[in-house]
């Protein structure tokens, strides 16, 4: 990891790394585009819109949860600032390895006083904390699934108390502790707390039920029945289809994984032909959120770069100290509980 951080030290590497996955996502889109046309023509344009707004709430309430770890463990950072460094470190995940999110969000981190070994710490236990939440939805959409799918994957529900118990403050702290220790790295300075977890559990099923509905909308657009248990079908099916593609880590963002496993939970509901248009559509819909908001953090990251500059020279001239302390209002410090 340390060597990976590496690649990410000069302006130049990092300009390359977000031009490369920003690259990645939008062949993720471009690769798929004639079935995308035609599958665009089955969904309402006023459903497609709402969709594509859900799929970005998705995102953002994914960080929110990051931003709860990040705060539980001593970097407090404003909404803005969070932005900066999520969204753009999430691009990373359509670059093969598996890595290359981690590795960017620590490094973009380290720009705002980040430890980087607290910045991989914090991705690993919302990581945690978002499987554990998907895994708790997935175990009542697999009961509600076709036969098969119950078969299939009947695991989530012994899987999910194994993972649960991980998520238990001291258990936690513990495993953190021994992996920074088993990577010779200094121990956290201060222990992952209840509250923390709570919060950061909280926003990833507020997360869980945006995707379902994203979902939900797609499907009921191409003649599933819009009724409650669909609903928990259709967010379920996302949680689980998320675990497992992430757990696939040899491809990019779980291309193809993420998609059989959705279309299998929703095939005793739509014929073959609407599920292929929903699952695909999902995906399209949720890696035009990640570009757009990866290119946001990015212009807002440039914009604190240059403002911070400009102060640095302003401050430098003047003989007074600490120009970059008063730099775009995106310090560490400054009120953590807020969302502006």
């Amino acid at each position: 990891m340390g060597r990976l951080l590496e690649l990410l030290r000069t302006r130049a590497v990092r300009t390359i790394f977000v031009l490369l996955a920003l690259g990645a996502a939008a062949w993720a889109v471009a690769s798929q585009w004639d079935d995308v046309r035609d599958a665009l023509g089955a969904i309402p344009g006023g459903i497609l819109a709402a969709t594509l707004a859900l799929s970005v709430v998705y995102v953002f309430f994914t960080m929110l949860s990051w931003r709860a770890v990040l705060h539980d463990l001593g970097s407090p950072l404003t909404v803005r600032a969070s932005s900066t460094v999520f969204f753009v470190s999430q691009v990373g995940k359509y670059l093969p390895g598996g890595v290359w999110n981690i590795v960017a969000a620590a490094e973009m981190g380290a720009d705002h006083q980040i430890p980087r070994r607290r910045s991989v710490s914090v991705m690993a236990v919302s990581i945690l904390v978002s499987i554990v939440t998907a895994l708790a939805l997935a175990a009542g959409a697999v009961a509600l699934a076709p036969g098969g799918v119950t078969d299939r994957y009947g695991w989530v529900v012994w899987a999910l108390p194994l993972v649960l118990v991980m998520l238990v403050p001291p258990v936690l702290n513990r495993l953190l502790n021994l992996a920074l220790r088993l990577t010779r790295r200094p121990p956290l300075e201060q222990p992952l707390t209840a509250r923390g977890i709570a919060a950061a559990s909280g926003w990833a099923l507020i997360s869980w039920f945006l995707a379902g509905l994203q979902v939900w909308l797609l499907a009921t657009a191409v003649g599933m029945e819009p009724t409650p248990a669909t609903y928990a079908l259709a967010v379920g099916g996302y949680a689980l289809a998320w675990t497992v593609g992430f757990l696939i880590i040899v491809v990019p963002a779980g291309v193809g994984a993420r998609e059989a496993v959705l279309g299998a939970m929703l095939l005793g509901q739509l014929g073959a032909g609407s599920v292929v248009v929903v699952v695909l559509l999902s995906r399209v819909l949720l890696t035009l959120a990640d570009l757009l908001l990866g290119l946001t953090g990015a212009v807002l990251a440039r914009r604190r770069a240059g403002v911070e500059g400009a102060d640095a020279a302003s401050g430098g001239r003047a003989g007074a100290p600490g120009g970059r302390a008063g730099a775009s209002g995106d310090r560490i410090g400054e009120d953590p509980s807020g969302l502006a």
